[in-house]
């Protein structure tokens, strides 16, 4: 039997929620899991670990999820709050994302090794850098009239693109450290792969949400 319209769109709301906690649940959970085997404090290298995944793992993905009409954890707040909270916690994870750069600059400078030699190295670098950029673009939705010549609109739009792009670019440098050969000498077998599908779950669940919370937005306005 067919299903109705209706019943097709509560399943696909029910997976979203669905998935949304999961990704909640990933993010934090793979922070944590960097922070145990990292051992904080241990070394001056095993603060980056924890902050790069602090930063594009876990507030970053709370930061785009906090959007959800599905799994957002401040579903009841207004949204001008939850824009708040959103620059809030991209403020917070470009924080420790830049930490953690000058945390392995100095690390390799200080044991006479090359930097930005790696894909990881250059991905990390260019990644940090974009969100830097990012950052100062959600000043301009912070501060619409700033910005004369474009609608809000269209500059949620741009923001929302540019950010999942930012947010991938982040992804990508967590599995390539995970690569690494710090991470790979810590982590094997499946459990190797069980950290790698981390980044992955969570990218797929914020495209879908970015790509329709602002697509549709889109198809909307006049």
């Amino acid at each position: 039997m067919a299903l109705t319209l209706e019943t097709e769109s509560r399943i696909y709301r029910s997976l979203r929620a669905i998935f949304g906690v999961a990704a909640h649940l990933v993010s934090l959970g793979f922070t944590i899991f960097v922070a145990v085997l990292a051992r904080p404090g241990s070394s001056l290298f095993s603060w980056h670990p924890l902050l790069m995944s602090l930063a594009f793992s876990f507030l970053m993905t709370e930061a785009v999820l906090v959007f959800s009409p599905e799994s957002s954890l401040l579903r009841s707040f207004s949204r001008k709050a939850r824009a708040r909270f959103h620059w809030a916690l991209q403020l917070l994870s470009l924080t420790c994302a830049i930490l953690g750069l000058a945390i392995i600059s100095y690390n390799k400078y200080l044991n006479g090794k090359d930097h930005f030699v790696t894909w990881h190295g250059q991905t990390g670098l260019l990644t940090v850098f974009y969100a830097s950029m990012q950052c100062m673009g959600g000043v301009a939705l912070l501060y619409p009239k700033l910005m004369k010549n474009w609608t809000l609109g269209k500059l949620k739009l741009y923001h929302a693109t540019s950010g999942l792009i930012g947010y991938l670019l982040g992804c990508a440098s967590l599995m390539l450290g995970m690569s690494s050969l710090w991470f790979t000498a810590a982590v094997t077998g499946v459990s190797w792969y069980l950290s790698i599908l981390c980044p992955i779950l969570t990218s797929l669940v914020v495209m879908n949400q970015v790509s329709n919370a602002y697509l549709y937005r889109k198809r909307i306005q006049p």
